[in-house]
């Protein structure tokens, strides 16, 4: 019986891929197997010893300690995509109510009084404070070509913008769905220089931290809208709330508000709406929970922020999986270990990123205790169990 420790409040749906005659899920659990979390802060959390698998309902992973879970030798999934079109759409909203001036047109409509005649007359003197612009014809630049990225940058060329991308590390698979008509720039600061309107979809990391800053800022595109439900830190606030009094910046739109943001003219601050749609959380509850259940049950590996991306067909009911530093003789210790107890092995896997390397072994009889302990004492093995059929 597998524990799952839920840290958030995840999607039934989800936790229905789990069944109940091997998966014990609750919210208070003594020795998880695994934990399911969305936002939950894991940073100051303890995690048990005997947590093999973390999952994030969500593409952001900042919320979790991955390097020290590396070491543990415990993978991080997330669902790149899972929440993709939520995200797009709500891209969409906060481009359009940009470009049409919708906050503050709300606002003045709310604050309007009077009889309604009087109103009507208000209206009909205030909307030229309101002026909008159309999209079509004008450039929308994504910096960040992912799941999300791609989905952006097709949806603004069907409203007949002129869409420009940059993104270095733009995967085969990404590349293939993204339209042909997006056209390749090489920098940001290309981006920036180009576009009337900048979406930025790229992860939280140190060399994207402040990515959009002053010295950025002040060689933009004059009237540039920029996007960014991302993440909050990727943009220097100060920098765009300086460059919108200075006129280089028309609107900043957000899913991140703060208090230099959240009453500030010509900002947009939502509260984190970007994947909050039943759809979302739904498709995101369903995708980490099967991953999760497929790496404790088979050691398949896939969507993980820090382990290898690993699948082997089952060949026999006696499967080991090996966790372990990426060291030289590696596999060549664990089949030793293995051959000592004449055992044969029908079929091996191995795979490495980074500092990390993962074996799996399907075993023609069964795995006795002492061989998975003579493999947890070589050094530089993080973990290693036996997954039965």
């Amino acid at each position: 019986m597998y524990k799952i420790l839920t840290l958030n409040n995840i999607r039934t749906a989800g936790l229905d891929r789990l069944p109940r005659d091997r998966y014990e899920v609750a919210s208070e659990i003594q020795r998880p197997d695994a934990v399911l979390l969305r936002s939950f802060n894991m940073h100051e959390w303890p995690v048990p010893a005997t947590v093999k698998a973390v999952g994030r309902a969500g593409a952001g992973v900042n919320n979790i300690p991955v390097a020290a879970m590396s070491e543990r030798g415990i993978p991080v999934f997330n669902t790149p995509g899972a929440n993709a079109n939520a995200v797009k759409e709500l891209v969409l909203v906060g481009m359009l109510m940009a470009a049409r001036n919708i906050g503050p047109a709300w606002d003045f409509t709310r604050q309007l009084e009077g009889m309604d005649k009087q109103i009507t007359e208000q209206v009909e003197s205030g909307k030229k404070n309101f002026v909008g612009i159309e999209l079509p014809g004008r450039t929308l630049g994504v910096i960040g070509l992912g799941a999300i990225g791609v989905k952006v940058a097709n949806a603004a060329l069907a409203l007949g913008m002129r869409v420009i991308g940059y993104d270095p590390n733009i995967t085969v698979r990404n590349a293939w769905q993204l339209s042909a008509e997006v056209q390749q720039v090489m920098s940001v600061g290309d981006v920036l220089a180009q576009a009337d309107f900048v979406s930025l979809h790229v992860p939280l990391q140190e060399e994207t931290r402040a990515m959009i800053d002053a010295k950025r800022l002040a060689a933009c595109r004059s009237g540039l809208t920029i996007l960014n439900f991302s993440r909050g830190p990727i943009v220097d606030e100060a920098a765009v709330s300086g460059a919108i009094k200075a006129g280089r910046v028309k609107a900043y739109v957000c899913d991140f508000p703060s208090n230099l943001l959240k009453q500030h003219e010509r900002v947009i601050a939502l509260p984190h709406l970007g994947a909050s749609t039943e759809e979302a959380e739904e498709n995101c509850a369903v995708m980490v929970a099967d991953q999760v259940r497929d790496y404790l049950e088979h050691g398949t590996i896939h969507n993980s922020v820090n382990f290898p991306e690993m699948t082997m067909p089952r060949n026999g009911g006696h499967r080991l999986l090996v966790v372990n530093a990426n060291v030289p003789h590696m596999i060549e210790r664990i089949s030793t270990a293995i051959a000592n107890a004449d055992i044969n092995i029908l079929d091996m896997l191995n795979r490495s990123r980074g500092d990390i390397a993962c074996t799996l072994v399907d075993a023609e009889c069964c795995i006795p205790s002492g061989v998975v302990e003579s493999i947890g004492s070589i050094e530089g093995v993080l973990g290693v169990r036996v997954l039965e059929a």
